[in-house]
């Protein structure tokens, strides 16, 4: 097959990159029958694509442009094409999440600390106006990183009655109430008072029971906690990194698989994957597996392939781990890819 040609068997992956990192625009990466990896060609005009959503019910792709503080909304189709691009009304929007019902979006601006909630249109999924804008204030005690809010996360509570806003730069993560068929949300209310200077950076919630994972970027740990009526009770925080290590490190992503039973957070500067168990609301290490490349910023997991494909956004490069029966992994190859930075399962079908 010639780049970027694709078959029915295929796996698709999208790859967002940086453009200060080498990045070309939005990349596809695909995976045959037998397993080899390929790079597709670059989408230039979904540059910075440092995180994205995908909507089943419009068939459209939601990527942010991180550096221009921008919302591209794509599709998909032999080739991609830009339906809109829009302002996120913040600075540096790094996090896009979708309410169930594909009605709603929300945007984290990392930058300027803010939260932005946009209303799709039923028929088009395309934004309908301005959107909801919620700006946070505060900062926290590390220089240079908390001088002011960072939204870096943004994302629906399971029930669909919270909209969580998890802010790096005042370590805190606010609980907005919402009603969707009402188009009604909330003033903030505070759901967890992380320990000061920790930086929270990612939220993600359990599949099936009422737990949420944390990670701090600032403190590179993860912290599990029980939700409920919009507040978030911490039960344990385990550290990310080998308890020898004495460098500089950064929490990075944190996903939980289908089975709701392995962990993976991602550790940046020691350049690694944790991964934990999770049983019966305890945590336990099971592994620490080197990133296969500098600054590992996100991944995907691949569930029917048994793959974990991993973005190392300063070493330039995905690396491919093959997960094992106990959940552990097993680093099974590499591909060159400048200014890799997300990651995003192709969702429409393959052709």
């Amino acid at each position: 097959m010639t780049d970027g040609e694709r078959r029915s068997d295929d796996t698709g992956l999208f790859v967002g990159t940086y453009v200060r990192n080498g990045g070309e625009g939005l990349r596809t990466v695909t995976r045959d029958a037998a397993g080899a990896w390929s790079l597709g060609p670059a989408f230039a005009h979904a540059a910075n694509a440092s995180f994205g959503t995908y909507a089943a019910r419009h068939q459209l792709y939601y990527f942010v442009d991180e550096q221009a503080g921008a919302l591209n909304v794509l599709r998909e189709d032999d080739g991609w094409e830009r339906l809109a691009r829009i302002s996120t009304m913040g600075e540096q929007p790094c996090y896009v999440a979708l309410s169930a019902d594909q009605d709603w979006l929300a945007v984290a601006n990392y930058g300027s600390g803010s939260i932005a909630l946009y209303r799709l249109d039923p028929v088009t999924g395309l934004p309908l106006d301005a959107p909801d804008l919620r700006q946070h204030s505060g900062s926290g005690p590390v220089a240079g990183r908390q001088d002011g809010p960072h939204a870096h996360c943004v994302c629906f509570s399971p029930d669909q009655k919270w909209l969580y806003h998890v802010d790096l730069g005042t370590d805190e993560v606010l609980a907005y109430p919402f009603d969707a068929a009402s188009r009604w949300i909330g003033k903030a209310t505070r759901a967890y008072a992380a320990p000061a200077g920790s930086g929270p950076r990612h939220l993600a919630f359990h599949p099936r029971v009422p737990f949420a994972l944390l990670v701090s970027e600032l403190a590179s740990t993860i912290t599990l906690m029980e939700v409920g009526s919009g507040l978030l009770i911490p039960r344990e925080t385990l550290s990310t990194l080998p308890l020898d290590f004495e460098g500089d490190s950064l929490g990075g992503h944190v996903s939980i698989n289908a089975a709701g039973d392995r962990v993976y957070v991602t550790n940046r500067g020691h350049d690694s994957i944790a991964v934990f168990a999770m049983a019966d609301g305890v945590l336990e290490l099971l592994q620490h597996v080197p990133s296969g490349g500098a600054s590992p910023r996100a991944f995907v997991l691949l569930e029917a392939e048994r793959q974990l494909v991993l973005a190392n956004e300063e070493g330039g490069n995905l690396t491919f781990f093959d997960v094992k029966k106990d959940g552990t992994l097993f680093r099974a190859g590499d591909l060159p890819l400048p200014g890799a930075a997300f990651l995003l399962t192709e969702a429409a079908p393959s052709r």
